[in-house]
Order: structure tokens, then C-alpha cells, then sequence
């Protein structure tokens, strides 16, 4: 169970990290590395749910032949399809926009910025979690150092978005200490997510196979909904490819070597 507590904190700890570069830098995040950091973010997360998700799910049920997709490709629509509700009950704004997405509410910028980013991390809780889940259960496909592997993965590209949550708000005028809070916060619900998910997989076993697509599904909406498109428009677009590319190829390391 320490070891479980211990992989559920290290992702917020690596939103916490990013946030407090609002104490080390003065200006606002460049264009440039905000790209390269999207881009690095997603790298990450293809990476995580292809080889700590999809692929597990599958080798679970390779006893049964061809079928053994059948899991992954229902759990893999299932959390693409929740994440996509989710992004349009809750009212959010996205940094860089002013138009509102979701239903309308009265809450303030901050509060819908704050929002945005919760939207983006629940899913990576849910990874980590389900990857746990599975190494508890001692699933040949998952081990404890396999998901701690996929922890410290999902750690290193909140680094970056903890930074790209903080800054921006305090370029709008929000104390350093008022940032680093919302920055910090926004990841508080990846281990609450997580611990959800290992309860849920606890009185639900037969269904790991789904919560691990699921939870797949659910990362890969964040990345083609948002991350992406946000890292590809306007100038220094080759920036977040390569950025992409070292965040994809880190975590399949990660995954292989430690895994």
C-alpha cells in the first residue's frame, strides 16, 4: 500500500515542481517552449497509453484469440467518449482563449482556467491508478515497477504543464504565491482520480481490461482535443513535433527498461 500512496503523489509532485517556476522565471512562458512543452506532454501520453494501456489490456485477454481487442477497443471508446462529456457539462476556458467552453456559468477566468487543466489531469490519475490496480491483481503484462515507471512518466510532462498553468496566471496580474497554488491544485485530482480507480478495480477485477483502455481513451481525447491543436497553430509548430517525438520516446523507454 506505501508503494501505491507513494506512485499516486509523484505525479503531483511533478505538477507542484512545474508550478513553482513561477518563483524562478519573471516573464511569461515564450511561445517556443510552450510549444515544445505541449508537444512533449503528448509525446508522453500516446506513448503511456499505447504501452502501460493498450497493449496490457490486450495481452490480458490474449486467450481468447482475435477477441482479445474486443476489451480494449470497448474500454478505449468508452473513456474517449466520457472525457467528451465531461469537456461539454463543465465550464471551462482554455489559456490563450476568451471564448468559454462548456455550459455557461458565472464562474470567474481563474476558476474556469483552473477547471481546463482538472479536465486534462483526471485522466492521467486514472493511468497511473489502473496501472497500480493491475500490479495488485500480479498481472503478468503489469508489475509494481512497471506502473511505478508509468508514474514517473506521467510526473515528468506535468512538469511542464504545471509551469504552463502558473505562469499565464501570473502574467494576469495573480500573486506568485496565488499562482503556484492554482498550478499546484489543478494536479491535486490526479491522485484522487487514481485511488478511485483502485477501488474500483478492486471489487471489479474482470473489468480491468476496460478500466485500462478506458483510461487510455481518456488520455488520447486530452491529446487530439487539446494538447495537439494547441501546440500546432500559429508559429513554431516543428517546435512541439520534436517536442512529441523526445516526450514519446522517453516514456516508451521508461515503460520498457523499468517495466
Amino acid at each position: 500500500m506505501e508503494t501505491i500512496l507513494i506512485g499516486l503523489t509523484i505525479p503531483l509532485l511533478g505538477t507542484m515542481l512545474g508550478a513553482a517556476f513561477v518563483f524562478l522565471m519573471r516573464d511569461e512562458m515564450s511561445p517556443r517552449l510552450q510549444k515544445s512543452l505541449l508537444g512533449f506532454a503528448s509525446g508522453v501520453m500516446v506513448a503511456a497509453s499505447v504501452w502501460s494501456l493498450l497493449i496490457p489490456a490486450m495481452e490480458m485477454e490474449e486467450a481468447k484469440g482475435a477477441w482479445s481487442v474486443f476489451p480494449a477497443a470497448v474500454g478505449f471508446l468508452l473513456g474517449m467518449g466520457f472525457l467528451l462529456l465531461i469537456d461539454e457539462l463543465t465550464p471551462h476556458l482554455h489559456i490563450g482563449t476568451d471564448k468559454p467552453e462548456g455550459m455557461r456559468s458565472h464562474l470567474s477566468r481563474t476558476a474556469m482556467l483552473t477547471l481546463a487543466v482538472t479536465i486534462h489531469n483526471l485522466p492521467e490519475g486514472m493511468a497511473v491508478g489502473v496501472v497500480f490496480a493491475g500490479a495488485e491483481n500480479s498481472l503478468a503484462s503489469l508489475s509494481l515497477t512497471s506502473a511505478l515507471a508509468v508514474s514517473i512518466g506521467i510526473a515528468i510532462q506535468n512538469v511542464p504543464e504545471g509551469a504552463i498553468i502558473s505562469m499565464p496566471m501570473r502574467a494576469a496580474g495573480n500573486s506568485k504565491w496565488r499562482s503556484f497554488l492554482i498550478g499546484s491544485l489543478s494536479g491535486a485530482v490526479e491522485p484522487i482520480g487514481g485511488f478511485a480507480i483502485i477501488l474500483l478495480a478492486s471489487l471489479m477485477t474482470p473489468a480491468l481490461p476496460y478500466l485500462l483502455a478506458f483510461a487510455a481513451g481518456s488520455m488520447f481525447y486530452v491529446v487530439v482535443e487539446e494538447l495537439i491543436p494547441e501546440a500546432s497553430e500559429g508559429e513554431h509548430s516543428n517546435l512541439s513535433t520534436i517536442g512529441f517525438a523526445i516526450g514519446f520516446v522517453l516514456m516508451m523507454v521508461l515503460d520498457v527498461v523499468l517495466g
